[in-house]
């Protein structure tokens, strides 16, 4: 068998692996939004920050790039919007608005860009995922940390001391794994097919 039948092609994602249906997709959507809800539980406050270390963008930018962009964002739209409606899911345990929800918006948009660019292929190797997952955490902290300087009062050098910077090495982490998650998986994947 040649090496091009069995290499997945380019616009799949991991989830489309899985035999296509409605079901399928409804399951991966909730199993999305879970695991985000479940990774926001693993929370460790930061001295002189509101804003806590979680697991949150670890899973949403794997959501993304395991889901695809469509199924991401509809996985991140749906934590977040019962989170707004009460279910108490977000970093330790909160629900509704606080002045670390710009975050959540910046994980719907980095999830949605990271599943596009895994749809290219951006997922199959550690170095184009390591580009993926930096973009993917630059647009969380685009969107979070003006949002932080807004509902907090703060000015965006004192947003980005307290929103940025205390968290770059643990992203940096977290980025790692996810690099070393989805190829793995990929070439696992074509090795039993």
């Amino acid at each position: 068998m040649s090496t091009a039948a069995v290499t997945a092609r380019p616009r799949e994602v991991l989830a489309d692996l899985l035999p296509a249906s409605r079901v399928r997709d409804v399951a991966l959507v909730l199993g999305g939004a879970a695991l985000t809800g479940l990774a926001a539980q693993i929370s460790v406050p930061v001295p002189g920050s509101p804003v806590p270390v979680t697991g949150q963008t670890f899973a949403a930018l794997l959501v993304g790039t395991t889901l695809g962009a469509s199924r991401g964002l509809s996985a991140l739209v749906l934590y977040a919007l019962a989170g707004l409606a009460g279910l108490p899911w977000f970093a330790g345990g909160t629900s509704g608005t606080s002045v670390s929800f710009g975050y959540i918006l910046g994980m719907i948009l980095a999830s949605t860009v990271v599943g596009a660019l895994a749809r290219r292929g951006a997922d199959r190797s550690v170095v184009r995922m390591a580009g993926t997952m930096l973009l993917g955490e630059a647009i969380i902290y685009a969107v979070g940390v003006p949002y932080l300087a807004y509902s907090a009062d703060l000015s965006l050098s004192a947003a980005i001391a307290a929103g940025l910077t205390p968290f770059l090495l643990g992203d940096a982490l977290k980025a790692a794994l996810a690099m070393g998650v989805t190829p793995t998986a990929w070439r696992f994947v074509n090795k039993q097919r």
